[in-house]
């Protein structure tokens, strides 16, 4: 299995459509171009489990980040990154779990850094995260974890976004 240095991703246009690849290293991958799976671990409290992405990460170290992200890789779905990308960073199959889709969302109708599709876990158990991608996590209210990052604590990019977009009603 190789590592994030050599995965292709297929590059996509403003329509969702393959039209070609791109290693993840090269200097030209502009994320908008590609695609990327997302997903929430909710308990029944409603409480997300939020990981802290772990200090060696490239982008965002030490950031608070969504409960399973990924990209998709060249000729994968979004439902089989999200599968690979669960079972990678939370050690979970999702068909143990109760899951469903949560929303698609495009970069040219958004201000999300890609194509994405966001999914839902449900489970009341903490996971037992891979240490290679996460440092720890905790589990919060969509709002607390908004406040937290209004207040300055650092996040992925597109967190505050998603949990607006999935979890907050319009206002």
């Amino acid at each position: 299995m190789g590592g994030v240095s050599d995965e292709r991703l297929d590059l996509v246009n403003e329509r969702d459509e393959v039209v070609g690849q791109i290693l993840r290293t090269d200097p030209a991958l502009r994320w908008e171009r590609v695609r990327v799976v997302n997903a929430f671990l909710r308990n029944s409290q409603g409480q997300l489990w939020i990981p802290r992405r772990s200090p060696s990460k490239s982008l965002f170290p030490n950031a608070l980040d969504v409960s399973v992200g990924g990209a998709v890789q060249s000729g994968e779905t979004y439902e089989e990154a999200f599968r690979r990308e669960a079972r990678e960073e939370l050690n979970v199959e999702i068909d143990a779990l109760s899951w469903r889709p949560l929303a698609s969302f495009s970069p040219f109708q958004t201000t999300l850094s890609s194509f994405m599709c966001v999914y839902e876990l449900r489970s009341d158990a903490t996971p037992i995260f891979n240490p290679n991608d996460i440092s720890g996590g905790e589990w919060l209210t969509p709002e607390h974890l908004l406040a937290r990052i209004a207040a300055g604590e650092a996040a992925k990019g597109d967190l505050a976004e998603l949990v607006r977009r999935c979890y907050r009603e319009e206002e």
